[in-house]
C-alpha cells in the first residue's frame, strides 16, 4: 500500500500547535507516547484548555477535542493519526447554540444520535498494518492504575475481531486507505461505572462516528457509521433524522419530560448538522460540519450530582478519619458540599442519607473513588427514598423545612443570602479598580479600596471598611487584589456571624492559560499607561516589574468553594468588554435585571475618567519599596535573564525583544535529566521573563549600533503602533556554566500603523542576527549573563568542544521591543 502524501495544511496545523504550546503551555499541552503497536513510533497527544473553547475569537488553530499526531521524517512535516470531533456545546451554553440561533444559522437534515454515557475511544491506523487505540488524550497503560481506558477499548476491539473473523491488519488497511478515525464510546460497568448503567447486551464499544483524520472537521453520515459498526462488530448507536430545528426541539422537549427514550434513561442527544451562515463571531464557516447537544437535567444531571457529592463526602470522611477534617467526628458536613449541587430537594436528601451511610458502613464505599459501586449506591438510596421516612424528608426539603442535620457545623445550605461582597481576585494592572468604579456607577454599590489604606498593617482596616459599608449598602466591592487565600478567608471570617448569610461573589481574573511573560506585558502596559493615576504603584516613579513578578509568582488560584459565586473575567480584555461582562453576570447572580447598554456605557466612561485622590508621596514610595522587597523572594538573587521595565525618566541600558515563551515548559521535557538544567530548575535560575538583547548602550561605538538603537527607541516609544515580531527559536546550547537558546530568525508578525516594524526587521544585519539568543540561566551569580552570548557565538562558529546542543523543531514566539534598565 502506497505511503500517504503529506497534507500541507495538516502539517501547518501541527506546527502551529507546537508554536502555541511553547508560548502558552497551559493553553495547549502535549504528551508523547511510544505506540503500543510499534514502540519505534512516537505518537503525540494534544490537549486544549477546556475553558478556552468558549472564547471568541478562538485561541486554538483547531476546535478538535482529541487529536494525535506523528512527526514525519522531513523536518516540519507531520501526520494527523487520529482526530476527534470539534468541541460542541449544549443548548444555550454559548450564543450560537440557542434555539433561535440554530434556527437561523443551521440547515437540515438534523441527525440525532443517542449520547452514550461512557469513555470516548479513538481507533485509527498507525501504519497500513497496525492500529492505534486511544482514549481522549492518552495511549497505552497508566502506571499504577491497572487497565487503562485505551487498553480496555482495545480488549473489546479484539473480541470483535474474533467474533467477525477479522484481523487487526484488515482494519488497519481499511482505516489507512480512507484516512479515518473510528470514534466509539466504551460502556462497560465491569470496567468503570459512570452515571447510567448498561445491560449486558449494551456493554462494549458503541460506534458513533467516522471522522477524516484531517485539520478540517469532516465526519461520515450516520448510515455509513452504522454499516461500519455492523461489519466490524461494534454496537450501533441509536439515531433518528428530523427535518427542522422546530422538530428537534419538540422531540427533545418531549424526551426531556421523563429523561427516558424507548424505555431507558438517557443523558441526551448529539445533533449533527452543518452551518448555513456563520452565527455572529462564532468560529465556523458556512458549510462547516456542526454538532450541538441536548442534555437532560432529569434524571441524568441529578444522578451525576449524586456521584460527585459522594466523592466529596468520601474525601471529607478520609480527612476526618486522619484528624484533618472540619465537619465533626466523621469529617463530613452538608455545608461543605458545593451549593450549586444542592439546588434539588432530592440531592439535599441524598447528601443527608449518604453522610449517614458512609459513617455507618464505610466499607461499602471502598471502590467508589475507582468508579465502582456508583449505581448500586444510587439504587440503595432510591429504595430508601421510597420509604415513609424518605418521603417525609423529601417533602420537608421541597418545602424548605428540612431539619438541621445533627452534629453538623455551619448554616444549612438552603439559607438565603442577605448582602453581597464583590471580591476581585487579580494582580495589579488587571483592571479591577476600573471595573469596580464602573459597577459602582451602574448599580450604586458601595466601594472601598485597600490602596486608600496607608497604615502599617492595612489588612484589618480594609476588612473593617468593607464590613462598615455593609451597614449602608446591599452590595460592597472589596477592591483589593485578593490574590491569596487568606485575603478571601478574611472576608468570609469577618462576615461569618451575619444572618442572613453574606454572599461572596468573586470577579476572577485568572492567570490560568496565560504565560508569565504575557501577563507581565499586559499588566505592565496598563500600569505604564495610567502613569501617576494610582495611590501607590506609580509608573512615574516606581519600577513595576518586581512587584508584578511577586504577584504572578505568589498568586493562589481561586477555588470555587472559597466563594459563593464566580464571574470569570479575562486578563487581556478591553475595558468596554470587561465592564459589560461584569455588569451582565453580576446582575444575573444578584437576581437583578441586566442594566441597559446606555447605563453600562456611562459606567465605562466614569471608569475612564476616574482619578485617584492625592496621596502623600513619601508614604506611597515607602509602600512601594516595601512591596518590592517582598518581591525579591527569600534572599535569592534574581534569575539570570530576568529583566525589569525601565523607570520613567531613566534611560534604558539596552533594548531587547521580549519573547512570550515559558522556558521551563519548553525545556523541562527534553532536558529533564541534564545536570545543568536540573540545577537551574532547582535553584530557580531559569529566566522567568526571557529577553533577546538587540543593542547595549556600552556598544554604541560599534558600527551600525547607533542606528539600531534609534530604531529600537522609536518602536519602544510608540507601542500603540503595535509592532509585534515572531522569533524562531533554534537550538539550546550549554556547557557547565551557562545555557542559552539561539534565535534563528526574526520576522514581522504585524503592526497596526506605520512601517517602523518592517524597517527594523529589514535592517537587522547578519552580525546582529548571529548573536541573538536568550540566556536561559547561569550556574550561579558569579557567572555573568554575557557568557551566554559568548557561548552562542562560539557554537555558531563551529567551536563545539565542551558544548552540548539540542535542536528545537518549529518553535516560535511572539515578541515586542522594549528598553530595559537591568
Amino acid at each position: 500500500m502506497a505511503a500517504r502524501p503529506v497534507v500541507p495544511e495538516d502539517s501547518e496545523l501541527v506546527a502551529k500547535m507546537h508554536e502555541i504550546s511553547a508560548a502558552k503551555p497551559k493553553l495547549i499541552k502535549s504528551s508523547v507516547y511510544a505506540a503500543p503497536a510499534d514502540a519505534k513510533i512516537e505518537v503525540r497527544s494534544w490537549k486544549m484548555d477546556e475553558f478556552k473553547y468558549y472564547d471568541v475569537p478562538s485561541p486554538f488553530p483547531t476546535l478538535a477535542r482529541g487529536i494525535f499526531t506523528v512527526d514525519l521524517p522531513k523536518e516540519g512535516e507531520y501526520r494527523i493519526v487520529a482526530r476527534g470531533y470539534d468541541k460542541f456545546f449544549n443548548i444555550g451554553e454559548v450564543p450560537w447554540t440557542t434555539w433561535d440561533s440554530l434556527e437561523q444559522h443551521t440547515a437540515a437534515p438534523y441527525t440525532l444520535s443517542l449520547k452514550s454515557n461512557g469513555c470516548i475511544i479513538f481507533i485509527a491506523a498507525l501504519t497500513p498494518k497496525k492500529i492505534l487505540v486511544t482514549s481522549k488524550h492518552s495511549i497505552g497503560s497508566t502506571p499504577g492504575e491497572g487497565i487503562s481506558h485505551a487498553e480496555a477499548g482495545e480488549q473489546w476491539l479484539r473480541k470483535y475481531f474474533a467474533q467477525k473473523g477479522k484481523s487487526e491488519e484488515q482494519l488497519a488497511a481499511r482505516l489507512w486507505e480512507n484516512n479515518w478515525t473510528a470514534i466509539a464510546e466504551l460502556c462497560d460497568d465491569s470496567f468503570e461505572e459512570h452515571v447510567l448503567g448498561y445491560a449486558p447486551e449494551a456493554t462494549g464499544l458503541h460506534l458513533h462516528g467516522l471522522n477524516e483524520s484531517t485539520k478540517a472537521f469532516h465526519t461520515l453520515p450516520q448510515a455509513a457509521v452504522d454499516a461500519f459498526a455492523a461489519e466490524w462488530g461494534f454496537i450501533r448507536t441509536a439515531s433518528l433524522v428530523l427535518p427542522s430545528i422546530a422538530e428537534v426541539r419538540a422531540f427533545t422537549d418531549a424526551v426531556g419530560e421523563t429523561g427516558a427514550w424507548n424505555g431507558q434513561a438517557v443523558e441526551g442527544f448529539v445533533v449533527r448538522t452543518h452551518v448555513a451562515s456563520t452565527p455572529g463571531k462564532a468560529p465556523y464557516a458556512p458549510g462547516a460540519t456542526f454538532f450541538f447537544k441536548v442534555k437532560f437535567d432529569e434524571p441524568y444531571m441529578m444522578y451525576r450530582d449524586w456521584r460527585e457529592v459522594t466523592k466529596t463526602l468520601l474525601r471529607l470522611y478520609e480527612q476526618g478519619r486522619t484528624g484533618k477534617g472540619k465537619g465533626g467526628a466523621t469529617g463530613m458536613s452538608e455545608a461543605a458540599v458545593p451549593k450549586g449541587k444542592m439546588r434539588r430537594a432530592e440531592t439535599r436528601v441524598y447528601v443527608r442519607w449518604a453522610i449517614a451511610e458512609i459513617a455507618r458502613d464505610p466499607g461499602a464505599f471502598e471502590e467508589y473513588g475507582k468508579n465502582k459501586g456508583i449505581i448500586a449506591t444510587r439504587e440503595r438510596f432510591l429504595a430508601y427514598l421510597s420509604t415513609p421516612p424518605g418521603q417525609e424528608l423529601l417533602a420537608a426539603a421541597k418545602e424548605g423545612t428540612m431539619p438541621p442535620a445533627p452534629g453538623v457545623d455551619g448554616p444549612p445550605p438552603d439559607v438565603p443570602f442577605g448582602k453581597t461582597i464583590i471580591v476581585p481576585v487579580a494582580i495589579p494592572g488587571c483592571g479591577k479598580t476600573a471595573v469596580s468604579v464602573a459597577l459602582t456607577h451602574i448599580f450604586g454599590f458601595g466601594h472601598t479600596q485597600s490602596d486608600d489604606v496607608h497604615a502599617k498593617k492595612p489588612a484589618p482596616i480594609f476588612v473593617k471598611n468593607v464590613t462598615a459599608l455593609l451597614n449602608t449598602h446591599e452590595v460592597v466591592i472589596a477592591d483589593k487584589n485578593n490574590h491569596l487565600k487568606q485575603h478571601r478567608q478574611q472576608l468570609r471570617t469577618a462576615t461569618a456571624g451575619r444572618n442572613p448569610a453574606v454572599r461572596l461573589l468573586a470577579l476572577n481574573w485568572s492567570l490560568e492559560g496565560t504565560e508569565p511573560a504575557e501577563a507581565y506585558r499586559i499588566c505592565a502596559e496598563r500600569i505604564d499607561a495610567r502613569g501617576a493615576n494610582h495611590q501607590t504603584l506609580r509608573a512615574t516613579d516606581i519600577d513595576s516589574a518586581p512587584i508584578l513578578r511577586m504577584f504572578v509568582n505568589t498568586t493562589e488560584p481561586l477555588v470555587p468553594s472559597e466563594v459563593d459565586s464566580v464571574v470569570e473575567m479575562v486578563l487581556g480584555e478591553g475595558l468596554d468588554d470587561a465592564v459589560a461582562r461584569a455588569a451582565r453576570e453580576v446582575a444575573h447572580i444578584l437576581g437583578r435585571p441586566a442594566p441597559p447598554p446606555a447605563k453600562v456605557a456611562e459606567g465605562t466612561a466614569k471608569a475612564r475618567a476616574y482619578s485617584v485622590a492625592p496621596t502623600n508621596e513619601k508614604e506611597a514610595r515607602g509602600k512601594n519599596e516595601k512591596t518590592q522587597d517582598k518581591g525579591k523572594g527569600k534572599g535569592k538573587e534574581p534569575n539570570a535573564g530576568e529583566v525589569d521595565q525601565k523607570k520613567k525618566g531613566k534611560p534604558p541600558r539596552y533594548y531587547a525583544l521580549l519573547p512570550e515563551v515559558s522556558l521551563e515548559s519548553l525545556l523541562a521535557g527534553p532536558l529533564a535529566q541534564d545536570p545543568l538544567y536540573k540545577h537551574l530548575h532547582k535553584e530557580q535560575r531559569v529566566a522567568l521573563r526571557p529577553h533577546v538583547t538587540l543593542v547595549h548602550s556600552k556598544a554604541l561605538a560599534e558600527p551600525g549600533a547607533e542606528a539600531l538603537w534609534t530604531r529600537c527607541a522609536a518602536l519602544d516609544a510608540r507601542p500603540e503602533d503595535g509592532a509585534v515580531f515572531r522569533c524562531a527559536l533554534g537550538s539550546v546550547v550549554w556547557d557547565g556554566r551557562v545555557m542559552a537558546v539561539t534565535i534563528d530568525d526574526v520576522l514581522l508578525e504585524r503592526e497596526a500603523t506605520g512601517q517602523a516594524g518592517a524597517e527594523f526587521v529589514s535592517t537587522l544585519t547578519e552580525d546582529v542576527r548571529k548573536r541573538l539568543h536568550i540566556t536561559v540561566g547561569t550556574r550561579d551569580a558569579s557567572v555573568p549573563a554575557v557568557e551566554g552570548k559568548k557561548l552562542v557565538e562560539a557554537w555558531r562558529a563551529g567551536k563545539t568542544a565542551g558544548i552540548k546542543s539540542l535542536q528545537l523543531k518549529g518553535v516560535t514566539a511572539t515578541a515586542r521591543v522594549q528598553g530595559l534598565i537591568s
